[in-house]
């Protein structure tokens, strides 16, 4: 009997303990398929091994391989990758769209004799899991017997807006007897590096002893020189005598275009137009052909762009002939226009503002077609009530509007209508009947901003209210000391620009690097203010040298 209980108990004792191995198996299974909840991984990768090795002297190898704790993948590489001095042809990298340990450069240029270069990888070395960057890895080798080991930093700042772009190139031209003031047209630079996306400060490394000329590019054709007509530049007047311990600040502008034409289409029937850059008062365009003397011809700049409008009442043409003269550069372009089956400008009227009327915005009408002339008479402006309210208005040739003054009261709404003959334009056509609505708010809907300026402060100046992109809302000029007062602004946040306008031309002059000129200077308040509804703001700017 004892041994049949013993047997039973002993039955009993491991049933009970497959039954726990069991639960025990089951419960780590589930465990093992849920997350773990464990820290992310936020460790670079880390380079092991550099083939040839980094610093290295006397280089003469086409390939470079660098090796690295993990797996990685190149990201941005074309837009990360900055190499001083610049290569004529683009190194081959892998791995391209897959993960590797290592990452090699084929090199396909002849490299200069005694140079130091640098391989500045930015942000583009990531690893294969979660994508954290080797911030800033450099590579660097010299083909002499060192490396140069000099250094010099500086600051990137926009002439004009509060932040600066991004990927601003930094360039270095060694200042022998080969260079000359067109030479960033014409060639790469001696040392090169670039902001990136991260950072307006900026470091050069590996520079030899010598004399330089240093400039900002906004390269956007990203081929190591600069072109007017697309890139901002910014230089330093001065010479960079290295070594120096001098911080440098370049303040990016974009230069005014140098004069050029495009060639000149019929836009319309009665209409040729002529593109260009430069100054428009410096331009003139001259028929050569035979035009009959009962067509009239009249030419106009076409509102906020570099456009000349050559209007002529239609005739029958197979082609004309133009020239263009600039007497400022005394340059003269000939141009045969042929004519194309291309409908008529016709008279189209467009109020600058409609619905909602803006306190203290100018109220205008413009055209499409050249205003030839208006008649007042019949042109009336109406309150609510239907009342009429005194208005003067202004024809204005220049900008092809009519300019309207009248008191703007709140809380209220305006009709104003044009009869037919209101306005003709050049070719006698006369606007049909229009009605415009217009309403005012309240006083009560907006705020208003009191500012005193203090510091170093220096006559004349521009204070410019812009929206945080930095759109200009409004605007007002001094030349002695005052209170700018905006009133009647929309409730926002809005940045504060000072531009200190030294010619007194009440606008912002850009500068010109061949003319050694620097853009006129612009200061931003620190922070956005922002302006309530029924509400009055003063605030102090402290300006600084």
């Amino acid at each position: 009997m004892l041994n049949i209980f013993i047997t039973v108990m002993i039955q009993r004792i491991l049933g009970f303990l497959f039954l726990f191995l069991t639960v025990s198996a089951l419960v780590q299974c589930a465990r093992r398929g849920a997350p773990s909840g464990g820290a992310k991984d936020v460790t670079p990768p880390k380079l092991v091994k550099a083939e040839p090795k980094n610093m290295s002297i006397n280089f003469n190898t086409k390939k470079i391989r660098l090796y690295f704790d993990e797996y990685v993948k190149l990201k941005d590489i074309e837009k990360q990758l900055i190499v001083s001095p610049p290569l004529k042809y683009t190194p081959l990298i892998s791995p391209q769209g897959s993960a590797n340990r290592y990452v090699e450069i084929i090199l396909k240029d002849t490299l200069k004799a005694n140079t130091t270069y640098t391989l500045n990888f930015g942000q583009s070395i990531i690893d294969n899991n979660e994508g954290n960057p080797l911030s800033y890895f450099t590579y660097v080798f010299s083909t002499g017997d060192y490396i140069d080991s000099l250094t010099v930093s500086g600051v990137v700042k926009d002439a004009f807006n509060k932040n600066a772009d991004t990927f601003i190139s930094i360039m270095l031209y060694e200042i022998d007897s080969t260079y000359n003031d067109s030479t960033i047209y014409r060639q790469p630079p001696n040392y090169i590096t670039n902001t990136l996306d991260s950072t307006p400060i900026f470091h050069l490394k590996n520079l030899k002893e010598g004399k330089y000329a240093m400039f900002g590019v906004k390269d956007e054709a990203k081929n190591n020189i600069f072109n007017q007509r697309v890139d901002k530049i910014a230089f330093i007047k001065d010479t960079i005598s290295l070594p120096t311990d001098s911080v440098y600040l370049l303040t990016m502008f974009k230069e005014l275009p140098d004069y050029s034409i495009s060639v000149p289409n019929f836009a319309a029937k009665n209409k040729i137009i002529f593109g260009y850059q430069g100054n428009a008062k410096d331009i003139s365009v001259k028929a050569l052909s035979n035009i009959p003397d009962t067509v009239k011809t009249k030419i106009t700049k076409e509102r906020d762009k570099d456009t000349l409008n050559y209007w002529f009442t239609p005739f029958k043409v197979d082609s004309l002939v133009f020239t263009v003269a600039n007497e400022k550069e005394s340059l003269i372009d000939t141009f045969t226009v042929k004519t194309k089956k291309v409908g008529l400008d016709t008279l189209i009227v467009q109020p600058n503002q409609r619905g909602s009327l803006e306190f203290g915005k100018p109220f205008y009408i413009g055209t499409n077609t050249p205003i030839s002339r208006m008649d007042s008479s019949k042109i009336s402006l109406a309150r609510k009530d239907s009342t009429l309210v005194k208005f003067m208005t202004v024809l204005d040739t220049i900008g092809n509007k009519i300019d309207f003054d009248f008191e703007v009261e709140p809380n209220e709404n305006y009709a104003l209508e044009l009869l037919p003959g209101a306005i003709v334009d050049f070719f006698e056509t006369e606007n049909d009947t229009i009605s415009i609505k217009l309403s005012t708010k309240s006083y009560a809907d907006f705020g208003n901003l009191r500012l005193t300026l203090d510091g170093a402060v220096t006559y004349p100046l521009i204070v410019q209210l812009t929206d945080e992109k930095g759109v200009t809302v409004k605007e007002l000029f001094a030349n002695e000391q005052k209170v700018f007062e905006f009133t009647n602004i929309k409730p926002a946040k809005y940045l504060i620009r000072v531009i200190y306008d030294s010619n007194g031309n009440q606008k912002w002059d850009t500068g010109n690097y061949l003319q050694r000129i620097q853009p006129e200077k612009v200061t931003y308040y620190p922070n956005a203010l922002e302006v309530r509804a029924n509400w009055e703001l003063e605030q102090t700017f402290t300006l600084s040298n």
